[in-house]
């Protein structure tokens, strides 16, 4: 073969791989390129002038740089100055720099705290930098004492992150309601808190609502106090008891003959009606007959309303309650099981303010539940303290359905509706059946203490329902 004869076949053969690996790469996927791992760091603090934890302190402005832009929202809610300030700090936040302008004269000697909360985060991923705590003292050394504890609401058992704890130096009661406190500290969702850099010395601690004055001055709202003074060189952990006291009805009476009357122009429900509460025309076994009304009731005449079996043949050993309001009418009756009834109600039996009365007579068929819509419960608590007065609470939707007072360790109910509850113990200090708030000022009474059981009360319905519950 010639030279030029194998050149040529070379060229054919390079070219041929050229047009082949083109082709290749035309008929490929085309893969964009992937970006890394999302950022879920929060930002970190690069530097800091003067730095953190300070001695000697003299100015009235700090910088901290990060190392990426940051976003600082919400200061007023989330960040805590201690000791309080007359003024609140200014600050600024521009790219990567944090600015605090001190409005205050500073206190000589003292150690300052200032507590972001979750007011810093990125600006990419929002990714937020938790209670970060920027500390610097006026004197030589920064305070190092320490104080922890815990908030808990009285009457559940559980926890409102939302309030704040607080020290007073004053220990007069009346410091909580006039003046600002000194220390301010936070809960975490379980309810605990800590100060942190404080000084030597004894204070009066409280828990009360995060809101603007920082002081107790709504007693609708939760409060805690401490049942004496404490000190910030004994770190034993204190639990609070936070309560709030019942509203006052400062409604006026309503007025009776203001009540609108029939055919008056805007009157949309003219007729007067009620509604019983039956599950698809079955009667609880454990509850009452109910009617509720769409108004205020004015007369009533008990003898125009007839309980009686299926068969029309009046039914005895029962009684009509009216509520305060005259809205809801209660028949009690101890209801056998799998019965029929017929409630029979003339339509004079009832008047509204206006004298409407029923547009009908009316007979109610309605039949008793079974046995077996229900569920047989037994519960066993081990370690319960009987000599506290315990108290069984049962919750359903926040609301207390039952409180049974327990003076043995088992308890046991052969008929219960079935669903999911919550369970409850009140130590019913002065047995009178029911949680009862505190008393702070002159008596310095704590609130009842109640217990929220981790175990909740499943109930199913013709099943023996058995719980062994460890407090």
């Amino acid at each position: 073969m010639t030279k030029t004869s194998s050149l040529y076949s070379y060229l054919f053969i390079l070219i041929t791989g050229i047009v082949f690996f083109g082709s290749s790469i035309g008929c490929a996927n085309i893969i964009p390129p992937t970006g890394g791992p999302r950022d879920s760091l929060p930002p970190v603090l690069m530097t800091a002038a003067p730095r953190d934890s300070a001695t000697n302190f003299t100015g009235d402005r700090i910088v901290l740089n990060f190392d990426e832009f940051v976003d600082v929202q919400n200061t007023f809610e989330n960040v805590l100055v201690s000791p309080t300030p007359n003024n609140i700090p200014v600050i600024n936040y521009h790219f990567r720099t944090v600015t605090i302008k001190i409005k205050d004269t500073l206190e000589p000697n003292t150690t300052y705290s200032i507590n972001f909360g979750n007011s810093i985060k990125d600006v990419n991923e929002g990714n937020i930098l938790k209670n970060f705590t920027y500390v610097f003292s006026t004197g030589r050394t920064l305070d190092q004492n320490t104080f922890s504890g815990k908030v808990i609401l009285a009457e559940t058992g559980k926890v409102d992150s939302t309030l704040l704890v607080v020290l007073h130096r004053n220990l007069d009661d009346s410091a909580v309601v006039k003046e600002k406190p000194r220390f301010i500290a936070k809960l975490d969702g379980q309810g605990n808190f800590e100060f942190r850099n404080l000084p030597e010395g004894i204070f009066a601690l409280y828990a009360i609502p995060n809101e603007f004055s920082r002081r107790y001055d709504d007693t609708t709202k939760p409060f805690a106090f401490a049942d004496k003074p404490i000190s910030t060189t004994d770190n034993t952990p204190v639990t609070l008891l936070a309560y709030t006291l019942p509203k006052r009805d400062t409604a006026r009476p309503a007025n009776k003959t203001a009540a609108p009357e029939s055919g008056k122009k805007g009157d949309k429900d003219k007729a007067l009606r009620f509604q019983a509460n039956f599950d698809g025309r079955k009667q609880d076994l454990l509850d009452s007959l109910k009617l509720t009304f769409n108004r205020e009731i004015k007369t009533f005449d008990t003898s125009k309303i007839k309980l009686a079996d299926k068969a029309f043949r009046p039914v005895g050993n029962y009684k009509i309650i009216a509520d305060t309001n005259n809205t809801r009418f209660t028949i009690i009756h101890n209801w056998p099981a799998n019965t029929d009834f017929n409630l029979i109600i003339d339509k004079t039996a009832f008047a509204d303010t206006a004298g409407i009365m029923l547009a009908k007579n009316d007979t109610l068929e309605f039949t008793t539940k079974q046995n077996e819509d229900y569920g047989t419960v037994r519960l066993r608590f081990r370690n319960l303290d009987l000599a506290k007065n315990p108290v069984l609470q049962i919750v359903s939707n926040e609301a207390i359905i039952e409180s049974i007072p327990l003076t043995q360790r088992e308890w046991n109910r052969k008929l219960f509706n079935p669903g999911e509850y919550e369970l409850r113990i009140l130590y019913d200090n002065n047995k009178n059946g029911i949680w009862d708030p505190g008393k702070f000022f002159g008596t310095r009474v704590q609130p009842e203490t109640v217990i929220t059981l981790s175990k909740k009360l499943a109930v199913r319905a013709n099943w023996d329902n058995e719980n062994d519950i460890a407090l």
